[in-house]
């Protein structure tokens, strides 16, 4: 697996193997895409809230990603908790942010929120996601069987 550089991920966009709808060049970062909140919101401290991306990705088979809470708000004392995005995931992203500062923290929307690092596999994925969350769009809460 190797990460793709910012020059990788424009290259990758413009061959359709890497879709990010909308697509914003300020959002590149040598290593990354800086993924915006598409809702504006206030997290009380000591407080979990789940909000959506304005992006929607679309992964093939070849590429993953991860993502990471930007520095400047974990400096904040907020923190992520993020999933791994298969090869083959569609839709927008819930991301699931924690405050733990002391003080309210405001994530306007468009504020770049976060950063997704994408890694092409050695190989394709023979089983890329076809899962619950396929297709999402806004927030969504967990579709986990009990």
């Amino acid at each position: 697996m190797s990460v793709l550089s910012d020059g990788d991920i424009i290259d990758y966009v413009e061959k359709g193997l890497l879709k990010i709808e909308p697509f914003a060049l300020d959002s590149i970062s040598p290593s990354g895409y800086d993924l915006r909140s598409a809702i504006s919101v206030d997290i009380k401290p000591k407080s979990a809230i789940l909000i959506h991306t304005v992006e929607t990705v679309e992964l093939s088979p070849y590429i993953c990603g991860q993502i990471f809470i930007r520095s400047s708000f974990a400096r904040e004392g907020v923190f992520g908790s993020f999933a791994f995005v298969d090869p083959g995931f569609k839709g927008q992203l819930t991301l699931s942010i924690s405050n733990f500062g002391d003080g309210t923290i405001r994530i306007n929307a468009g504020e770049k929120v976060a950063q997704i690092v994408f890694m092409r596999l050695i190989n394709p994925s023979v089983r890329p996601y076809e899962g619950k969350y396929q297709n999402s769009s806004g927030v969504v809460k967990s579709r986990r069987s009990f």
